[in-house]
């Protein structure tokens, strides 16, 4: 079923060409069931196979949907609000269903001391707002926001102007269902804010952890559970169901009632659950499981893990196939897989026998019916026992409870341990190319960690449901203790991140993984060699010995896609990197909500890692803008630059973030002025500005920015941040601008840059502009545009062709662009 998912996203079906093949096939499988088994089997899968193809075909959109407005226009929206406000550092945000499976996420922000309109699921509203279509980053690469908001049948960001009203229609819409499962959603997380008040940090954690809302999570909270592994602990997961269902159950068989209604009672809360906490893979996951589970109950049938996962996959992909290329489905069904292939068959020949043989330690007839090995072992902790009684006087009866005790704690860290070090293994490949990173102290802060949040998931909702203050704080301290695991956990943990891996290493990976699934089924002979094919891939894909993918003695500059904002790699001619900025957004004044969006981490390093380059040799802030520097922290925590080189910065909170962090890692930092000139990475560089003399105010300005020119054989590069026509006067004046082959265009295009003096004296041949899609600023200005085409200049811009790369050997230019499309022209000069 996967692979035809798969394969219709490589090859253009059509419907009615597969109702034609399908039921052909049915019908060859049928008739070979009567004469050749195998062959039925194969025409079987290949049935299932175009089933999947179909699936995707029949859930392709014909077309997508438009709103007949630029983004600079203030439009009347209305609808049905189908996901309610979440209210988080004065913005509110919500959807609202346009028309049927087509719907726009609201952004309204408030000013001091407003209150937020009250909303509800099925209101009819109408707004007045500026609505922005859902864009991608257009590097290669990068994640595919705009696929996965249509998934969720949203296409349009809309931000209501600050006092606009959002005014409420008479009428209702939306189902009644919903309705009721948004209001009990509504009354957990009122309920939350009402047991934790004052307490931003326990509010968003339990909300994460309790119904799946990470709107006010912030990143700096769980970056130690990322860190040591333990993340999937506090998300919405298969633990919560799980957690949930084994403490319902309890309690209704405590109240006798019978197990088949106490069974149903519970899969129905379970289901009630994953759509309250969002609809999640893994919940969806979970409950479907256990259903099935129940199913099979009814009807005295055995549960194999297997086949339940398989069920709920097929059921799941059936809704909705798109889900198969999101890290939550992968990451979700993939982690039970490895536990079902791997964790059990090495948990049912190591410890399991073990753990049954701890049942009724006293009960010697037991003995008979276990193996001579495990037999041996229950004589074993009896005869200690007996030992204790007689030199310690230890009730011999107590002494063999406290043995069996012991052991079932020591065999639960082991199980621990295994299972967690097989989904670590197991998962490898999708969590070095989502997330980068693969944790080794989670294999022992799982052991504690998980057990300390799964208990916070019924105390938790006991002090929902009761509004009693006493477990409430019960479960703050659990988490405040899972924390303080994770902290310490965090010493030990490698700072180490991991780049995309090679496409032949993946597949070996895969291959070596499955191969290990059937040996597991089989003697220890044909497990180590298959522990030591799958541990020796592991060890490659964290180590990544690949050198970064470059061009040899090519002087590249790569201007990343990073919105409104300037993210610049350099490659020199002798495999040297710089990193001019970090991207970032830019400052909106003293009450800007600050965006969860690291440009740094979410944007530059998973392009970077994509190359596999693994260190950078210099990062450079040409002045302390936030557009310009947001990312910086994030590049020198994943890429340990040598030397952070800067222009001219006063005393802001800004640079001083960077340069705490920097010294933090021991950069080396390095004021840089102008007029210095030194050879680097093969290249002549030259610093331009800011001048020796000039003096910088507290508040950063755009010429305090740093100005470099490269030159690399016949060709220059002209690096000039955000300098504005005082700068660019007075570099004129002083007669420090020459003609350049590549010129990145000073302030995203604006037009107090780019003067005629300026663009007369350089003569690009490329203009290179960082710029936002549809920004706010109207950059690039039109003046500037024109300015730059009078003077045959080849313009590229961000927002218009994505990444942009221009490389020189010296002789010639080589000009690559990467759309979201696909590829771009590849031109040279």
């Amino acid at each position: 079923m996967a692979s035809g998912i798969l394969l219709s996203r490589w090859v253009r079906f059509e419907k009615t060409e597969l109702l034609i093949v399908l039921p052909a096939l049915f019908c060859l499988t049928l008739l070979a069931t009567r004469y050749r088994r195998q062959l039925a089997y194969t025409a079987c899968l290949i049935s299932v196979c175009f089933a999947g193809i179909l699936v995707d075909v029949l859930h392709r959109p014909s077309t997508l949907p438009s709103i007949d407005a630029t983004s600079q226009e203030t439009v009347i929206l209305s609808g049905c609000v189908v996901d309610p406000p979440i209210f988080y550092q004065d913005r509110d945000q919500f959807t609202v269903e346009l028309a049927p499976r087509t719907a726009v996420r609201v952004s309204l922000t408030m000013r001091e001391g407003e209150s937020p309109p009250e909303l509800f699921y099925g209101q009819k509203v109408e707004f007045e707002a500026k609505v922005r279509t859902i864009r991608n980053f257009g590097n290669p690469g990068s994640f595919d926001f705009a696929g996965y908001s249509a998934r969720r049948q949203i296409y349009w960001n809309a931000s209501v102007r600050t006092g606009s009203a959002v005014t409420v229609l008479p009428g209702r819409c939306g189902s009644r269902f919903f309705a009721a499962i948004y209001a009990l959603r509504t009354m957990v997380l009122h309920r939350i804010e009402t047991l934790y008040p004052n307490d931003p940090y326990a509010i968003g954690m339990m909300e994460a952890i309790l119904i799946g809302e990470t709107t006010k999570l912030e990143k700096v909270w769980t970056e130690h559970f990322r860190r040591t592994g333990t993340f999937h602990a506090l998300v919405i997961s298969g633990m919560h169901i799980s957690v949930l269902a084994g403490s319902l159950l309890f309690l209704m068989r405590l109240c006798f009632v019978p197990e088949m209604p106490a069974l149903a009672a519970t899969a129905v809360a379970a289901w009630v659950y994953a759509l309250v906490s969002g609809w999640s893979a893994p919940a969806v996951r979970a409950a479907g499981g256990f259903t099935l589970y129940l199913i099979g109950r009814y009807f005295y049938r055995r549960g194999r893990l297997m086949n339940l996962l398989a069920a709920v996959a097929i059921g799941y992909l059936l809704y909705d196939p798109g889900q198969m290329f999101e890290s939550s489905f992968q990451l979700s069904f993939l982690s039970v897989l490895a536990i079902g292939v791997l964790a059990v068959p090495l948990l049912a020949s190591t410890s399991g026998p073990f753990s049954r043989g701890l049942a009724d330690i006293a009960d010697h007839s037991r003995d008979l019916h276990l193996s001579p090995r495990i037999a041996q072992f229950r004589v074993e902790l009896r005869l200690l026992a007996e030992t204790a009684f007689h030199w310690l006087r230890i009730p011999e009866k107590q002494t063999q409870y406290a043995l069996a005790w012991l052991g079932r704690l020591l065999l639960y860290i082991y199980d621990m341990v295994a299972i967690s070090t097989v989904v670590q293994i197991g998962l490898a490949l999708p969590m070095a190319i989502y997330f980068h990173r693969i944790s080794f102290s989670g294999l022992s802060a799982n052991v504690i960690i998980v057990p300390l949040l799964s208990l916070v998931i019924p105390i938790g909702f006991f002090a929902i449901f009761t509004g009693w203050h006493v477990p409430a704080a019960l479960a703050g301290y659990l988490l405040v203790w899972s924390e303080r695991v994770a902290n310490w956990h965090v010493q030990f943990e490698p700072d180490h991140r991991v780049p995309d891996p090679p496409g032949w290493l993946s597949l070996a990976f895969v291959a070596a993984l499955l191969a290990l699934a059937f040996a597991m089924r089989r003697s220890w002979r044909w497990r180590v060699p298959g522990v030591t094919v799958v541990l020796a891939l592991f060890a490659i894909i964290v180590i990544h010995p690949f050198a970064a993918k470059l061009r040899p003695a090519m002087l590249e500059m790569t201007m990343i896609d990073v919105g409104q904002g300037d993210g610049i790699l350099v490659a020199f001619p002798n495999g040297k990197l710089m990193m001019v900025d970090g991207g970032g957004f830019p400052n909106w004044g003293k009450r800007k909500t600050k965006s969860k969006l690291d440009i740094g981490e979410d944007v530059i390093s998973p392009y970077l890692w994509s190359r596999s380059i693994q260190k950078i040799d210099v990062v450079v802030c040409t002045h302390a803008h936030e557009d310009h520097t947001g990312g910086i922290g994030a590049l020198i925590d994943n890429f340990h630059p040598d030397e952070l080189w800067t222009g001219a910065n006063g005393d802001n909170p800004v640079w001083q973030e960077i340069r705490k962090r920097a010294e933090a890692r021991h950069v080396i930092i390095k004021p840089m002025r102008c007029c210095q000139t030194f050879d680097f990475g093969g290249t002549r560089m030259e610093v331009l500005s800011p001048s020796a003399d000039y003096q910088p105010l507290d508040a950063p300005k755009n010429n305090d920015s740093l100005v470099l020119r490269m030159a690399y054989g016949k060709h220059s590069f002209l690096l000039t941040g955000d300098m504005e026509k005082e700068m660019e006067a007075q570099l004129y004046a002083e007669g420090k601008l020459a003609r350049v082959d590549v010129l990145k265009v000073p302030h995203h295009g604006s037009k107090t840059s780019s003067t005629d003096v300026f663009l007369d004296a350089l003569r690009p041949a490329f203009a290179l502009i960082s710029d936002g899609f549809e920004n706010s600023f109207h950059h690039p200005h039109p003046s500037v545009l024109e300015r730059l085409s009078e003077r045959h200049a080849s313009i590229l811009r961000t927002d218009q062709f994505g990444l942009i790369t221009i490389r020189s050997d010296g002789k010639r230019l080589f000009m690559e662009t990467s759309v979201a499309l696909g590829k771009g022209p590849n031109l040279s000069y």
